[in-house]
C-alpha cells in the first residue's frame, strides 16, 4: 500500500473529474425530461456508462501490477491481433449509424478501432525506439512507421468509419516529431490539413496560408528543396480541395461543407446540427440554465447529445463555468502527460505517453471544434465525457499504462 503513494494521484484526480462530468452530462442527456422523447435503449446509456466506469477502475488498478516491459513485449502481437479483428469486422461487423466498425460479442458491441488505437501506439512506439540508430529523418524509418498507421486507416475506410481513421493519420506526425523529426519537416507533414481547411472557407485564404507556411518552413530549416516542396504541396492542396468540392464529392457531402460555412442555407436539413449545437452553448451564458434545465437538451433538439455533442449539454446547463472547467481539466491532462514523458528515461515509455497525450488532444480538438462550428462535424467522442463503453475502457487503459510507466520509471529507465 505504501508503494501506491508514489502513483501520480493528480492524474487519477483528472480522470475522476472528467468522468464525473461525463456521467452528469449523460444523465442529463438521457434521464431528464428528455427521456420522454428517447427509446428505452438510449435511456439505459447512463447505467451502462456507470458500469463501464466501474470496470475501468478495475482495469486501472490491475494494470499497475503489470511490468511496463510487458507492453513493449506484446506490442507487435497485439497489433497483428487487432488488424486480424479489423479485417473480420470489415466482413462480419455490425453496422451502427452507417459504419460497419463493431463486433458483437454476446450482448456487447465492441468497436475494434479502439483496440487498434492502443495496439498501433504500442507497436509504432516499439519500432521507433527499438534501436539507438533509428532516426525519424531516415526515409525507410518514416515509411515503415507510416505502414503502422496506413493499415488501420484503410481498414477503417472499408468500414465507412472515416472519423476514427483521422485519428491514425493525425497521430503519425506527432510520433515522428517526438522521435526527432525536424520542426520544418513536421510542419510540412501537417500543412496539407491546415491549408485544405482554409481552402474550404475560401481558396484565396488557402493560398495565403500556403505561402505563410512555406516561409515558416524556410525559416525553420533553410533548405531550398524543402521550401520548394512545401510551396508545391500547398498549391496542389488548394487546387485539390477546389476540385474535390466541385467535381469529386457527392451532393450530400458538399451540402455538409456548405452547412459548416453557412448553416442558415439549410437550417432544417444539413445546417440543423450546427445551429442547435451553437444555440445550446450560447444560451448557457456564464453559469448555465441549471442541471436538467437546458431547453435544447431536454426538448431533444441536440443531435447525438450523449456522444458527439455532449459538450453542448455541459455548455447549456453549466454555462461557461462548466465548459471552461472541462477545457482546463483537459489542459492539465495534456501538460501532465507531456511532463511525465519528458521526465522519463526510457524512450519507449516516453513515446507511448506522448502518443496517448496526442490521441486525447486530437479527440478533444476535433470534438470541441465540431461542437462550436469551428470545423465540420466529423463524429469523434470527447474522451471520458461522451457515452461509449469501448472508447471509455480504451481511454482509461491508455491512461493506466501511462500511470504504470511513470510508477515503474526507476526500474524501466534503460534498454534491456
Amino acid at each position: 500500500m505504501t508503494a501506491f503513494k508514489e502513483l501520480d494521484w493528480s492524474l487519477i484526480f483528472i480522470w475522476a473529474a472528467l468522468t464525473s462530468f461525463g456521467l452528469v452530462a449523460i444523465y442529463s442527456a438521457t434521464q431528464g425530461p428528455v427521456s420522454a422523447f428517447l427509446p428505452e435503449y438510449i435511456q439505459d446509456n447512463f447505467s451502462r456508462q456507470a458500469l463501464w466506469v466501474g470496470l475501468s477502475i478495475v482495469v486501472i488498478i490491475a494494470v499497475q501490477f503489470t511490468s511496463p516491459r510487458t507492453f513493449q513485449g506484446i506490442s507487435y502481437i497485439l497489433y497483428g491481433f487487432a488488424v486480424f479483428l479489423m479485417i473480420i469486422t470489415v466482413f462480419f461487423g455490425t453496422e451502427v449509424s452507417g459504419s460497419r466498425s463493431w463486433l458483437r460479442i454476446g450482448p456487447i458491441n465492441f468497436q475494434v478501432a479502439e483496440l487498434m488505437k492502443l495496439a498501433t501506439i504500442l507497436a509504432a512506439a516499439n519500432y521507433l525506439t527499438s534501436r539507438r540508430d533509428i532516426s525519424a529523418e531516415n526515409l525507410k524509418t518514416a515509411f515503415i512507421t507510416l505502414l503502422f498507421f496506413i493499415v488501420p486507416f484503410i481498414l477503417l475506410i472499408l468500414q465507412n468509419e472515416v472519423g476514427v481513421g483521422v485519428i491514425f493519420l493525425a497521430l503519425f506526425p506527432f510520433m515522428l516529431f517526438w522521435s526527432g523529426l525536424p520542426h520544418g519537416i513536421s510542419l510540412l507533414m501537417i500543412s496539407p490539413a491546415v491549408i485544405a481547411y482554409f481552402s474550404v472557407i475560401d481558396w484565396r485564404i488557402g493560398i495565403a496560408f500556403a505561402l505563410v507556411l512555406t516561409i515558416t518552413i524556410f525559416l525553420l530549416q533553410r533548405r531550398n528543396w524543402l521550401t520548394f516542396t512545401s510551396l508545391v504541396i500547398g498549391l496542389l492542396t488548394v487546387v485539390g480541395t477546389e476540385v474535390a468540392l466541385h467535381q469529386v464529392l457527392q451532393p450530400h457531402q458538399t451540402a455538409r461543407i456548405e452547412a459548416f460555412l453557412n448553416p442558415t442555407v439549410d437550417p432544417q436539413g444539413t445546417g440543423w446540427n450546427i445551429i442547435q449545437a451553437t444555440t445550446a452553448i450560447g444560451s448557457g451564458g456564464l453559469t448555465g440554465k441549471g442541471f436538467l434545465e437546458g431547453t435544447q437538451t431536454q426538448l431533444r433538439f441536440l443531435p447525438e447529445q450523449w456522444t458527439d455533442f455532449i459538450f453542448c449539454v455541459v455548455g447549456e446547463e453549466f454555462g461557461f463555468v462548466g465548459a471552461g472547467s472541462i477545457m482546463i481539466l483537459f489542459l492539465f491532462l495534456f501538460l501532465k502527460l507531456i511532463n511525465m514523458a519528458s521526465t522519463h528515461k526510457h524512450p519507449f515509455a516516453q513515446m507511448v505517453i506522448v502518443s496517448v497525450a496526442a490521441v486525447f488532444f486530437i479527440h478533444f480538438t476535433i470534438n470541441i471544434a465540431s461542437a462550436t462550428a469551428i470545423m465540420p462535424v466529423i463524429g469523434l467522442p470527447l474522451p471520458f465525457i461522451s457515452y461509449g463503453g469501448s472508447a471509455f475502457i480504451t481511454n482509461s487503459l491508455l491512461l493506466a499504462i501511462c500511470l504504470n510507466m511513470d510508477f515503474y520509471k526507476r526500474s524501466f529507465s534503460i534498454y534491456s
